[in-house]
């Protein structure tokens, strides 16, 4: 893997640097409901060295009946001003599960113009697997002040999927598992549809990673994004289940050098709860 301090970087790159006073970690670490592993307590006990917890339902948008949507802007500028992140910082993000939620924190730097961003290929577990420290020590935090300027062409609301859905200009991708999709299996989150959006195409974001939770080369993703039959020169809307491993897609997308994408913020927690919106299964 080629490490790019604007998307992936290795744990070997991390482990150079990270003592650099430039460097602000972060723990982005989610888990679905039902999983019965608390982020925090996990964060608490055991972390990488000067690490910060991005609690990810607290940094949304609590107006919203959705979960962990997009925060506004005063409010993502505020609390990464109390983690002691801001202009001029290179923020390296990890999770607990490998490379799962935290490239929705990757995509909402993004989203929020900050372009020194990288998410940890293969997170806690390979960093710890190779022996790196660490630790259960708070970080020292010092306030800094971050520039904002919203990217409001990377995300997309529900009017904009659904006029994608019927004209087709652009193609939507949703991350869930093939079960998911298909309507074959429950949803997580009670009281929602079985099923997808009309005419999305499926890439389980767990089929762009390796086993040890690392993104697989750019051939390899190149190769399964068009086996589901995307084309790669298209405009593309991320989905999943609450807008988290969409992101997983959308740094894949990144990666490739995908000219023109977008996530779908309230997912299938928003579709799949509104009635009028239609639903296809298998």
């Amino acid at each position: 893997m080629t490490d790019d301090p604007q998307t992936l970087v290795s744990t070997q790159w991390l482990a150079e640097r990270l003592k650099y006073p430039d460097i602000r970690i972060l723990d982005a670490s989610w888990y679905l409901p039902g999983d019965a592993r608390d982020p925090k307590a996990d964060f608490a006990a055991e972390h990488i060295p000067g690490a910060r917890f991005f609690d990810i339902d607290e940094i949304s948008d609590h107006r919203s009946p959705l979960p962990h949507m997009v925060p506004p802007v005063e409010k993502f500028m505020s609390r990464l001003r109390e983690m002691g992140v801001g202009d001029g910082h290179q923020v390296v993000v990890y999770d607990g599960a490998g490379l799962f939620s935290a490239a929705r924190v990757w995509w909402l730097f993004q989203l929020m113009g900050q372009k020194n961003v990288a998410v940890l290929d293969g997170g806690l577990p390979k960093w710890k697997a190779e022996g790196h420290p660490t630790d259960d020590n708070p970080p020292h935090i010092r306030d800094r002040h971050m520039t904002v300027q919203l990217q409001n062409d990377m995300v997309k609301d529900v009017t904009q999927v659904a006029a994608a859905s019927k004209l087709g200009d652009w193609q939507i991708v949703d991350a869930r598992a093939a079960e998911r999709f298909r309507g074959d299996a429950p949803e997580p989150r009670e009281g929602l549809r079985a099923g997808h959006i009309p005419g999305s195409k499926n890439v389980p974001f767990k089929t762009l990673l390796n086993a040890d939770g690392t993104m697989k080369s750019e051939p390899e993703l190149t190769a399964i994004f068009e086996a589901a039959g995307v084309d790669l020169k298209t405009p593309v809307i991320t989905s999943c289940g609450s807008g988290v491993t969409a992101a997983v897609l959308s740094l894949a997308l990144t990666r490739l050098g995908h000219p023109r994408h977008a996530l779908y913020d309230g997912s299938w927690s928003e579709w799949g709860m509104e009635s009028s919106l239609k639903v296809e299964t298998g």
